[in-house]
């Protein structure tokens, strides 16, 4: 399967022709957000203020990148679990986030919202941090610099690997990869 270029912010007709199991290059504005950043964000939100960027129609990696070292961007940045964000996600997907990138699975209230807010999620493959450091052209601190590596950056990314694994209609590659093997394996 040849890999699609999908822009960040990602437009809602090229979400929704994305399908579980595309392989996609991520090119344009991403941001960072792990645990710590959510909980901020969730406090935000239910205190009634702005979020510190405009969510809408914008990614968010889940990762924490190391520093980086002398001439680099960026150190490793290499994707974490998802699902530790789970209890975040669909309220910043009621408010417009399309898109997450991370490993691992999410929860079946995750995959409801994604599929009545349309958005979708992609895995980063994990442990490859440093060759995903090369696809971030730039990187800035938008909010929470005290957190450190769990603040939230925007990023510019060029190429960026990922693959779909729940795409806007709910469909989990991780679910059918299972199904296939099961069937393979009763044959």
């Amino acid at each position: 399967m040849c890999a699609n270029k999908v822009s960040s912010p990602i437009d809602e007709q090229v979400l929704i022709n994305l399908k579980a199991g595309d392989r996609v290059l991520i090119c344009g504005t991403i941001y960072t957000a792990r645990d710590a950043a959510h909980k901020r964000m969730s406090e935000a939100l239910q205190k009634g203020q702005d979020l510190p960027f405009n969510i809408n129609g914008q990614t968010i990696y889940y990762v924490g990148p190391t520093p980086a070292k002398p001439g680099q961007i960026i150190g490793s940045a290499g994707p974490t679990t998802s699902g530790r964000m789970d209890k975040y996600t669909p309220s910043l997907l009621d408010r417009g986030l399309k898109g997450m990138i991370g490993k691992g699975y999410r929860s079946q209230e995750v995959v409801d919202s994604m599929k009545k807010n349309k958005a979708v999620y992609l895995a980063a493959i994990g442990g490859s941090g440093a060759l995903i450091a090369r696809t971030i052209k730039s990187m800035e601190v938008i909010a929470y610099e005290d957190l450190g590596p769990e603040a939230i950056y925007k990023l510019t990314v060029e190429n960026f690997p990922a693959v779909v694994i729940i795409d806007s209609e709910g469909t989990d590659w991780y679910q059918a990869g299972k199904e296939q093997f099961k069937q393979q394996a009763d044959q």
